[in-house]
């Protein structure tokens, strides 16, 4: 709650977000009935090193604090009732009360990575929001993974790859729904190693990555 506050600009966004996530945290606090289950995924292949996406060498000079350069140990999440519902929340949250808007309407520029503040942005904003809040909710920041894919008409488009004990699963502002990632009808193309987040690493056979991510 304290985190939107901080971030919204506007005072309805504000009050909006503040109440959808204190409602999304007490109830992941109450007690799970054990008849819940939690999704089984397969894991991705990830291959040799690549070029880092301009976009998030940008957004980590402007935003500091948001990036942790350097070697870090690979934790995964233990997928858990719990904690997949605190995936479902920021998800679904994040998705309903950020609007879609391109980069050249908000920014003027063809392409920028951005925490979207003023409550607007575009596919990798999404993506660098829920990051943050689940970031701020505990989980390991090696398991939330910035990740490039081409969608259904090959154009770029960018989703957060989280990785747990049980597979890897995908955060979409085009789905309510967190899916495992072979579910999904993209084009994998690249993501952020989880031992260096400055360091990307390629998914699949080679393909040209896509200039922007913009979806």
């Amino acid at each position: 709650m304290r985190l939107f506050a901080r971030l919204a600009g506007k005072a309805g966004l504000v009050l909006a977000l503040s109440m959808a996530l204190a409602t999304s945290v007490s109830a992941a606090s109450r007690p799970t009935p054990a008849k819940e289950s939690v999704p089984q995924a397969t894991f991705i292949s990830v291959g040799d090193a690549t070029l880092t996406p301009f976009g998030w060498a940008d957004f980590c000079n402007r935003y500091a604090a948001e990036c942790a350069p350097g070697q870090h140990p690979a934790v995964d999440i233990q997928l858990t009732p719990k904690t997949f519902d605190a995936l479902r929340s920021v998800n679904t949250l994040v998705n309903k009360m950020i609007r879609p808007m391109s980069d050249l309407d908000h920014w003027g520029v063809i392409d920028r990575w951005d925490i979207p503040t003023d409550g607007y942005g575009d596919c990798e904003d999404y993506v660098l929001l829920k990051r943050k809040l689940l970031i701020e909710e505990g989980m390991p920041r090696s398991a939330l993974l910035v990740t490039v894919v081409k969608d259904e008409n090959g154009d770029g488009h960018a989703v957060l790859t989280v990785k747990t004990n049980r597979g890897e699963f995908i955060l979409d502002n085009m789905r309510e729904t967190i899916r495992g990632w072979n579910e999904v009808p993209y084009r994998f193309v690249k993501r952020q190693s989880q031992e260096d987040e400055d360091l990307w690493v390629q998914i699949g056979e080679p393909t040209v990555a896509p200039l922007i991510v913009s979806r």
